[in-house]
């Protein structure tokens, strides 16, 4: 009787693990999407130019070449470049940007939204390296706000 009781509950078990896989795997909601304005890159001293111009023309560009359908509430961003390595790795080709983001209500200047991440890089060429992550957080910068890719 034991032994029973014993399969019963670890089959119980089982079941309530995969129904919470299962509930791990379900749609998620949408995230919010804003109608961006405009964007400014911001850092502390000692970063690389091409590196914050790189970004601000390329998030810019997308901004103006997205077009939207729907009236969304209007943001302007301001993406603040953390910190940045580079070098790292045992090709010393990997580069790492830290970046935060705050999306700012046009209406009233509060702050919407804030996203935060690391983005990394591979630049075989030490030269490229500020230009490749440039591109990177653009391009992570376009996904997270569903900016247009077309834009520079």
């Amino acid at each position: 009787m034991n032994w029973l009781r014993s399969c019963f509950c670890r089959a119980a078990l089982v079941c309530v693990a995969l129904t919470a896989c299962v509930n791990l795997s379900g749609p998620k909601p949408e995230a919010p999407v804003y109608d961006v304005r405009s964007a400014v890159v911001v850092s502390g001293p000692n970063m690389p130019a091409d590196l914050l111009s790189g970004i601000n023309d390329r998030v810019n560009a997308a901004i103006n070449a997205t077009v939207r359908d729907t009236v969304l509430p209007r943001v302007v961003l301001t993406i603040r470049i953390v910190a940045i390595e580079k070098g790292l790795g045992f090709q010393k080709d990997r580069n790492i940007a830290k970046v935060s983001i705050d999306a700012a209500s046009v209406e009233d200047g509060s702050v919407i939204a804030v996203s935060a991440f690391d983005v990394t890089s591979i630049a075989a060429d030490p030269k490229l390296a500020d230009e490749i992550l440039a591109e990177d957080v653009a391009a992570r910068i376009r996904s997270v706000f569903s900016l247009s890719g077309r834009g520079h």
